[in-house]
Parts: structure tokens; sequence; C-alpha cells
């Protein structure tokens, strides 16, 4: 008898995978053994304590992961959490390339995985940046000041929404490209629509 249960819904997520299977099917059986629920997210495969997201099983070209919600509260003793980017403010993923390297790691990552779910039980919160944290491109700092209706309903969307435009219109280094993701966004932004919606 197995020491976790499975999600049927999320089979397909394993059986879809190519470069990755052997590596993704290892990372779930050692979730599972924490006796976390599966359940399907996002397309992928998350793991929940209580309905709380602990950790998600994502692959992508170069590696696979296992990416902690909440990974900026870990102490990572190990020094094994990657932040995925600059603006990527509370989760942290472990990468791997081949499985014996998640075998070699299986009691450290069940141990972070332990002090995952701690820290949700805890009701820990990450402290996120302030949407007035973040830099406003100079394009889009333009189109505030010359139209007092864009920068009404810009600023009218949820902050989730407004950091997503924040950060894809400073993304690009050339002012051209900032100047026509702006003019671009410009109908969505009336609409009160977010980036992705």
């Amino acid at each position: 008898m197995t020491k976790y249960s499975t999600n049927p819904k999320v089979d397909f997520y394993f059986e879809k995978a190519e470069k990755w299977k052997a590596e993704i099917e290892q990372m779930r059986e050692i979730v599972l053994d924490c006796h976390l629920s599966e359940e399907l997210k996002w397309g992928s495969p998350c793991y929940t304590f209580e309905k709380a997201n602990i950790v998600l099983i994502h692959y992508f070209k170069e590696y696979c992961a296992f990416l902690f919600f909440k990974g900026a509260l870990m102490k990572d003793t190990d020094g094994i959490l990657i932040q995925q980017s600059d603006n990527v403010q509370a989760a942290r993923q472990i990468r791997f390339t081949n499985v014996q390297d998640i075998l070699a790691k299986k009691e450290i990552l069940k141990k972070y995985i332990f002090e995952a779910a701690e820290i949700e039980k805890s009701g820990q919160k990450v402290e996120l940046k302030k949407v007035s944290d973040f830099e406003i491109a100079e394009e889009l700092q333009q189109k505030f000041d010359s139209d007092a209706d864009f920068k009404k309903a810009f600023y009218a969307l949820t902050s989730g929404r407004q950091r997503a435009y924040l950060l894809h219109f400073s993304q690009p280094k050339q002012s051209k490209t900032r100047e026509a993701r702006v003019e671009k966004n410009i109908p969505r932004i009336l609409d009160g629509k977010g980036l992705n919606d």
C-alpha cells in the first residue's frame, strides 16, 4: 500500500511529459510522501495543506522544479532555493535536470516541504512590494500626464493588474518598444482589464 494518494485529475500532467517524465514522477512521489493533498491548479500539480498552496511541480525546456509559494520566508539552509527573477517576490524554486539529483536531495526536499507547510500553518505572509514601489516607465508617465482618463482607469485596476502592467511596460530596453506596449494596452486598461484577462 502506498503512503500517499494521487489525484486522477493530475495524472495527465505526468503522462504528457516527455523530457522530464522520470524526474517529475520522482518529485511527485517525494511530495506526496509528505502527506499533502494533490490538486490541479494553473494546469500544474499543486500540493496543498488544508487548501493552502504549499508547493507546485512544473517543468520548462531547461529544467523541472518545485515552486514553493512562500519560498522567500524559508530558511534555505542548503542554499538551493532560486528566485526566478527580480520581479518574483514570494515564490522560490528548486531546479533539477536529472533524477539522480532529486534522489540525492530526497531528505532535504522533504525537510523543505515540511518547512513550507509549517510556514503556511503559522499564518506568515510575504511582505509584497506596494505598487508605488515599482518603477513607472517614462512612456507610461507621459501617457498619464497627457490623458487624465487613462491615468484614472489605470489606478482603478486591482494592484495585481497594475503591477503586471508596470513590469510589462518597463521591461524593454528601447523607448519605442515601451511606448508601443503602452499604446497597445490602452484599450484593455480603459476596459478595466488586466494584461492577461
